[in-house]
């Protein structure tokens, strides 16, 4: 589905992706995991189109989009969860699923669209009139998933997901997206807690300092020795 081939990114004179090439293939779950500064971030928003790349290339079901801006990448079919969730603060959980769809003229699937995702996300449902910045960290995560998937995406990139947020809601995140996952939802999944993120994931990629230093599918990765001793916390 996506393939990334030799990116290179920079934010000004800094190199922040060095080259790094991987595949997320249809109907599974990727994680690129890493520390902080890694890379992952970066990764994720060259992918969505928010920033390009100096080198390499994106496709997209073959097709280029590493020069495509990130509404035409969203067209496309590429939907972003974005880093600290970032939900519309001043308006409604109404509106910011509305805006998840503005790009669709669809008006009766929209409406049938939002109502599922009411259904699937039971904190919003009686919300729908609550301004989306009184909600509580974990009800704008769900939000942000919510409105990510109004725009039918074919991918879901899902940007640190679990950051900042308590146990039992990193757990329930994670819930959510292997659901996701198993409706046929293709996701990208960047996250610090690289123990619940390969948990869930059929493959990972390992970054460091903007380098790949593993590539594996998940389970190889979670009894691989260094990850273990890096990553999950193993003696």
């Amino acid at each position: 589905m996506i393939s990334v081939n030799n990116i290179h990114t920079y934010y000004g004179h800094i190199h922040a992706v060095k080259g790094i090439s991987f595949e997320v293939r249809q109907g599974e779950i990727t994680a690129l995991i890493g520390a902080n500064g890694a890379g992952k971030s970066t990764t994720i928003k060259t992918i969505c189109g928010l920033l390009h790349p100096r080198e390499g290339s994106i496709l997209l079901d073959g097709a280029p989009i590493h020069k495509l801006s990130a509404d035409k990448v969203v067209r496309l079919g590429v939907g972003l969860v974005p880093e600290g969730r970032r939900v519309f603060p001043v308006l409604t959980v109404d509106e910011n699923l509305d805006m998840g769809a503005y790009h669709r003229s669809d008006q009766a699937e929209i409406a049938k669209d939002k109502a599922q995702m009411y259904e699937t996300f039971p904190a919003l449902k009686g919300r729908e009139k609550q301004l989306a910045g009184s909600l509580s960290g974990g009800e704008q995560q769900m939000l942000a998933i919510a409105r990510a998937l109004m725009s039918k995406p074919k991918l879901l990139a899902m940007d640190e997901p679990s950051l900042g947020l308590a146990p039992l809601l990193v757990k329930r995140v994670f819930e959510i997206i292997a659901d996701l996952n198993q409706q046929g939802m293709t996701i990208l999944l960047s996250e610090q807690n690289a123990r619940g993120a390969l948990k869930i994931a059929h493959q990972g990629i390992v970054l460091e300092t903007g380098l790949v230093r593993f590539a594996d599918d998940a389970a190889s990765l979670r009894s691989n020795a260094v990850i273990q001793r890096a990553y999950l916390g193993a003696g």
